[in-house]
């Protein structure tokens, strides 16, 4: 495992921090961080209290959040769940073909979440998302205000992205809202410790959890991470890790075993990492690296 991680962070000479979003491009490129996690043990290797935001990886929470209050038909009045080979921000298929978004892992699908979260205001929605991640960390967390501002700042493709879903009927609250409550989502504050708590939650169907969402969202959750959760790499992922995950461009991932057996931990397990150098994707590359690697050696591959 050591051995592994060692290599894997070697990596980080290979990619750069997301430059796009000011606030993101003052991480260390040379950070890295792992912690899995299983229902009795943990381990963890380098500074796994160190403290990132969710970015994309929080559109798998929102989503389970929206489809537990509304129930999966009517999520798909809006948002769909198949995969997409475009980048993660793009727009042409919303303005071509006036269709709705395609999953909610790319940023089109994620407003239009946001959009749908519970609540009558702003606040609101975003508190249905933290109270929910709370409720699986067990503690409190926060939305890093100067990630958020930063984003909020640097969003006029987002904005695009919502007038558009807006134009064709698929925002169910104005675009400056949903647009806000999506930045504020992504700027949620976690460490890796956190993450691979949230992918053990997801690993074990939310057994044992006060964060109530029902079986058969957190499969569905588990599907678009495997299918959509790695950007337009998650085709490639798929096939040469193999497990769910979900990526960031802060340099997050969450890999989801849910039957495995990794040095001394057991069953299901949760993976967190944080490598802010990410590829021209926008999944980190140590990340990457330490998981094909981790799934070959413990044959965690789940297909």
């Amino acid at each position: 495992m050591q051995i592994i991680y060692e290599d894997a962070k070697k990596m980080t000479q290979k990619g750069k921090v997301a430059s796009y979003i000011p606030a993101l491009a003052e991480a260390d490129s040379t950070a890295f961080s792992v912690s899995l996690m299983s229902r009795d043990d943990q381990i963890e290797l380098g500074d796994c209290t160190k403290t990132f935001t969710l970015q994309s990886v929080v559109k798998v929470l929102s989503f389970m959040v929206a489809a537990h209050h509304h129930g999966i038909e009517e999520i798909m009045r809006y948002v769909d769940v198949e995969p997409t080979g475009d980048s993660f921000n793009s727009i042409v298929r919303l303005e071509s073909n006036n269709n709705k978004p395609f999953n909610p892992m790319i940023n089109a699908g994620a407003i239009t979440i946001a959009s749908l979260l519970p609540g009558q205001s702003m606040f609101d929605k975003v508190k249905s998302v933290t109270s929910f991640v709370e409720k699986i960390l067990n503690k409190q967390v926060s939305v890093n205000n100067e990630v958020y501002m930063s984003e909020y700042h640097s969003a006029d493709y987002n904005r695009a992205i919502a007038y558009i879903l807006q134009a064709n009927g698929f925002l169910k609250s104005d675009v400056e809202e949903a647009l806000q409550v999506y930045l504020q989502l992504c700027s949620i504050s976690v460490n890796s410790s956190d993450i691979a708590k949230i992918a053990l939650y997801l690993a074990t169907n939310g057994q044992n959890c006060e964060a109530a969402c029902s079986k058969k969202v957190i499969n569905i959750a588990k599907a678009l991470m495997m299918t959509c959760g790695m950007y337009n790499f998650s085709g490639k992922f798929a096939a040469f890790v193999g497990l769910p995950a979900k990526s960031g461009v802060s340099g997050a991932i969450i890999a989801v075993v849910k039957e495995g057996e990794i040095e001394h931990l057991k069953g299901s397990i949760g993976i967190g990492l944080y490598g802010p150098a990410i590829d021209d994707v926008g999944n980190s590359v140590a990340g990457i690296d330490f998981l094909e690697k981790l799934s070959m050696q413990y044959d965690l591959f789940c297909l």
